[in-house]
């Protein structure tokens, strides 16, 4: 089973890479062997680099808001009356149950230019005169946008696991640390903290292969006509060379370097939990 579901598929995007394969050869099926010539094309391509940076940057602060964020949340539904968190639960799993395309479509509604309620909004509590203001007029603005999007949605995720986590601490190690007169934010960072740490390393890990490789919502929220070298993400890039161009073996070599980076950026995430488990 995993042969077929994990290795065919791999194999055949490597063979991919390693031919020419447009159109005409998809048609055929069966590419033209070129060797590396695929990969040579895109790490000469500056467009690749300066997207591959902006990526990096964009699923560091989404990782960064979504953990800390999420963590937050999970640690006030802790000190919440039980209504109000069954109250906010049931919202937070209405947000993860809420399909991306409907949440861009919403996220549309609210920055419109010209009756967005977030205009609305931010003008009426004298934050600043923001009538007609275009939220997709620069790449940070418009990535800005896509991060508050990108967040809100993996937000009950990361809620729900961390609170449920939560309930493995220890009380009587919280009330021995009272006692002994530690503060709030010492007694997270010497008891809560450590039994955390497994559960947020895998969050981490997750959030990294899923934040690198999001293609759905800034596609849709900054729409194709906006879409410049600017605000390219690596999704995005890999569907504009791939399908777009009809250049499906550079496509290949993108998805394979694609996997290579997110697997570069998730091993020190992997190898702390490796390290845990021998010492468990």
């Amino acid at each position: 089973m995993l042969g077929a579901v994990l290795a065919y598929p791999i194999y055949y995007l490597v063979r991919i890479s390693l031919e020419r394969f447009g159109l005409f050869e998809l048609i055929r099926h069966h590419g033209v062997y070129i060797g590396l010539g695929n990969f040579r094309s895109v790490l000469h391509d500056q467009i690749f680099w300066h997207t591959l940076l902006r990526t990096v940057v964009f699923t560091a602060a989404n990782v960064s808001l979504t953990i800390v964020g999420g963590t937050l949340i999970a640690l006030l539904l802790k000190r919440l009356w039980t209504a109000v968190r069954i109250l906010l639960t049931v919202g937070l799993i209405l947000v993860w149950a809420m399909p991306p395309v409907v949440a861009v479509q919403v996220w549309i509604w609210m920055t419109n230019v010209q009756n967005g309620v977030l205009n609305y909004i931010l003008t009426t509590l004298h934050i600043g005169n923001y009538d007609g203001h275009n939220w997709f007029d620069s790449p940070f603005s418009s990535l800005a946008m896509a991060t508050t999007l990108i967040v809100w949605g993996a937000l009950p995720f990361v809620v729900i696991t961390v609170y449920a986590a939560l309930s493995q601490v220890p009380r009587e190690l919280v009330e021995a640390a009272e006692i002994d007169g530690a503060r709030a934010w010492r007694i997270f960072l010497d008891v809560t903290l450590p039994i955390l740490r497994p559960i947020l390393l895998i969050l981490t890990s997750l959030s990294i292969i899923w934040d690198f490789g999001v293609f759905t919502q800034p596609y849709l929220l900054i729409r194709p006509e906006h879409l410049s070298k600017g605000n390219y993400l690596m999704g995005i890039y890999l569907f504009k060379e791939g399908y777009l161009n009809s250049d499906f073996g550079r496509g290949a070599a993108i998805s394979i370097l694609m996997l290579v980076i997110v697997a570069v950026l998730s091993v020190f995430y992997v190898r702390r939990m490796v390290r845990m488990e021998d010492v468990q």
